[in-house]
């Protein structure tokens, strides 16, 4: 059995321990209720606007006439990936880091082995564990996170959306947790260019008669790419919001396990005190009988 001292120490230990995860998910509560404020504010805008770019490719003769929506004979693939700068967030990071793997593992194999995939990366911990992997990070954008912005989301899409205009990639993929709540976050591959439009099975469920000016095909062009930089914005948002909800979650795990660890330390050591003291009786009453004899 532990001493009393290095069991006190323990309690002490944990103790501080407890403050600081108690500390962090009051943070990450505050914090998390400004992001999930900004992506549901953002939900319904880019929900829309997309709703809209849908109604309005429905009519068009060929939707591949834009360029964003052309299947390019390019094969070089762009993986981009959106996690956190930051640990103590559970699963959080890991779960980014898995399907990247899993991208490359299974459906851009071949690619890969070929030097056609590049992988670029916002938020440390991720690309911390790709290259501990032996994946060759091509580019990071770990800034972005620290003063996340529109004006800055949007100056890399219209760079991705160069890259695939120019041909240096015929295919973009998105990989992020969505926000659903704090409890949950969902790990999502999404599409980012070309454009997907919907199976033509669906088309009546987005066609609507506009009265266009100037031409549909024109306000297609301008709304293609403020969708991109919409969904982009939208996907770092997301990703904002899953960050400090796995994080207000792992913190409240953390301090309830540090309660549950500081009584079983205080069993312990009642224990132990208990044991000292009954020693120490029975020493006394030993010492005493001794001094009879």
């Amino acid at each position: 059995m532990a001493s009393l001292k290095e069991v006190r120490t323990r309690i002490i230990s944990v103790q501080g321990t407890r403050q600081i995860t108690s500390a962090m998910k009051m943070v990450s509560a505050a914090r998390l209720r400004k992001a999930q404020d900004m992506i549901i504010k953002m939900r319904p805008y880019a929900n829309k606007l997309m709703e809209i770019l849908l109604n309005l490719t429905q009519s068009l003769e060929n939707t591949e006439d834009t360029v964003f929506g052309t299947k390019s004979d390019v094969k070089k693939v762009l993986i981009f990936a959106i996690s956190s700068n930051k640990g103590l967030c559970g699963a959080f990071n890991l779960n980014v880091a898995k399907r990247v793997i899993q991208l490359l593992e299974s459906d851009y194999k071949n690619l890969y082995n070929q030097n056609q995939v590049d992988i670029i990366i916002a938020g440390k911990k991720v690309a911390e564990q790709m290259r501990n992997k032996g994946y060759t990070i091509s580019e990071t954008q770990h800034d972005i996170l620290d003063h996340l912005s529109y004006e800055l989301v949007k100056s890399l899409a219209k760079r991705i959306m160069f890259s695939f205009e120019t041909g240096v990639y015929g295919e973009v993929k998105i990989v992020y947790n969505q926000f659903r709540n704090a409890v949950v976050q969902n790990i999502v591959v999404e599409q980012y260019l070309p454009v997907v439009s919907p199976d033509s099975s669906n088309k009546e469920q987005y066609y609507f008669d506009y009265i266009l000016e100037p031409s549909q095909k024109e306000i297609v062009s301008d709304l293609i790419p403020k969708s991109l930089k919409i969904q982009l914005y939208k996907a770092f948002l997301e990703s904002f919001a899953s960050e400090h909800g796995a994080r207000m979650t792992a913190m409240h795990k953390a301090t309830d396990n540090a309660s549950d660890m500081i009584k079983s330390l205080q069993l312990e050591y009642n224990k132990a005190r208990q044991a000292s003291i009954t020693k120490e009786i029975l020493e006394i009453v030993g010492g005493s009988e001794a001094l009879k004899g």
